[in-house]
């Protein structure tokens, strides 16, 4: 079987060339959709091999918060390189503890915190696994259907985003029960407000005959679900979640990976509900591209763990570290309110676009973390999942990078810096690579 990304034609012969030679010698696993061979980037806009000019409302999976080379983060990888490379963490240095300082000063935990440093996501949630049934000693987890925490044996027992993560890989680490995410344009329970209905699940179902919670040492979540489908929970939902935890004596654990560091309009996600966890995971957009991963937990939690409990070799890297300083102050002076502006401007366009075109069943999201539910027929809610997908695919042909996630829903992730012209650019894009689309389907 040929690989995902040799199935449409690449639209340049650098391209086409360059991934005959990544299929010889590359792990056929990556899940790629489209031929993009990328050349160079400055901001939302990147170019490929062949000199195709594309706006990237992917931004590398919500990691280039910043844009592509933004110059005071590159200016700022440069002047650590200079001094050097590498130290592991047995020792110290500078810009990891400022970093650990910074987080301390941002934290939602509203009481002192600690890090530890990764270079991924999947890292600090596994850090993080470690930390809660070190601290509990406690054996047992809920996640949530449709959750992505990443693809290391820890990390993936919780997710449960599409099973080609799993298949293959049974057992994961056990212990972990999977409750649904709320979702009120798709409810799964009775009653309008899927949140309590998901909380008297835990509760009153599986409390009460399945798990004692007296087993369970956390539960995570993500603030607002990315890979199941860019969902925002209903108010109260995560406050209901720190409540129950407290009543049991677990520990929560948010997964702020995709959502976190200024995506949503808040540096954090979980402070539009005003909601602390006890511990958090931290990735994607916290280096701009660079890989670092952060598990920040309370103080008087973490400090728990003895000397050589849990380590990492590459855990704050000085570049990384350099780039993620660079990055926070971005984020925190301009770039965190420019996702709210230009998000709220987004949203708004995009539920216009809705208006016209009936196959567009939802618009949600919060700053620049936004989902467009593409459904057969409104009424209904029928994912589209094949038109997702040949929207998706057009619209890099036509210049526009974009992601799918969820049943049917295309993701909206640009970098944090986008202004509005480049919003009305991609949207402009996106129309007529729907229209194309839904012409395609409706010729065959």
């Amino acid at each position: 079987m040929k690989n995902q990304h040799m199935k449409i034609e690449a639209p340049g012969p650098k391209a086409r060339a360059l991934i005959a030679r990544d299929a010889a010698v590359v792990s056929p696993s990556y899940p790629r959709d489209y031929p993009f061979v990328m050349s160079h980037g400055r901001g939302v806009e990147v170019w490929d091999v062949d000199g195709n000019r594309y706006l990237d409302f992917a931004a590398g999976i919500a990691v280039c918060s910043t844009g592509h080379c933004h110059p005071e983060v590159v200016q700022s990888v440069k002047d650590a390189a200079d001094r050097f490379l590498h130290i592991s963490s047995d020792f110290w240095h500078e810009a990891q503890v400022r970093l650990a300082e910074r987080i301390d000063e941002l934290s939602p935990m509203e009481e002192p915190v600690m890090s530890f440093f990764a270079q991924s996501g999947t890292e600090s949630v596994e850090a993080a696994l470690k930390l809660a049934r070190y601290v509990t000693a406690r054996p047992r987890f809920i996640g949530f259907m449709g959750g992505f925490h990443g693809r290391t044996m820890g990390s993936l027992a919780f997710t449960s985003s599409k099973y080609t993560q799993q298949k293959g890989f049974f057992p994961a680490m056990p212990g972990v029960t999977h409750v649904p995410y709320p979702n009120n344009y798709r409810p799964l329970f009775a009653g309008r407000d899927q949140g309590v209905a998901s909380l008297n699940y835990i509760e009153e179902i599986l409390f009460a005959g399945n798990l004692p919670p007296s087993e369970v040492a956390a539960i995570m979540v993500e603030p607002i679900q990315g890979e199941g489908g860019y969902l925002v929970p209903p108010d109260g939902f995560l406050a209901g979640l720190r409540a129950l935890c407290d009543r049991h004596g677990i520990l929560l654990i948010f997964d702020e990976v995709q959502c976190g560091i200024g995506r949503t309009g808040r540096m954090f996600a979980c402070e539009h509900w005003g909601v602390a966890p006890d511990i958090m995971t931290l990735a994607k957009g916290l280096g701009s591209g660079l890989p670092i991963g952060i598990m920040t937990a309370k103080k008087r939690i973490i400090e728990k763990w003895a000397r050589g409990a849990h380590g990492n070799t590459y855990g704050g890297n000085p570049l990384c570290c350099a780039a993620a300083l660079a990055t926070l102050d971005l984020v925190e002076r301009e770039y965190r309110g420019n996702a709210a502006r230009t998000g709220e401007y987004f949203l708004g366009r995009l539920r216009g676009l809705a208006q016209k075109y009936p196959v567009i069943g939802e618009v949600r999201g919060k700053g620049l973390m936004i989902g467009m539910e593409l459904v057969k027929e409104r009424q209904a809610k029928t994912p589209a999942k094949a038109l997702c997908d040949a929207l998706i695919t057009r619209a890099f042909h036509n210049g526009l990078l974009l992601l799918s996630c969820g049943a049917s829903t295309v993701r909206f992730m640009p970098p944090l810096m986008v202004k509005e012209a480049e919003i009305d650019e991609a949207l402009a894009l996106l129309e007529g690579s729907l229209v194309e689309a839904l012409a395609a389907e409706g010729a065959r």
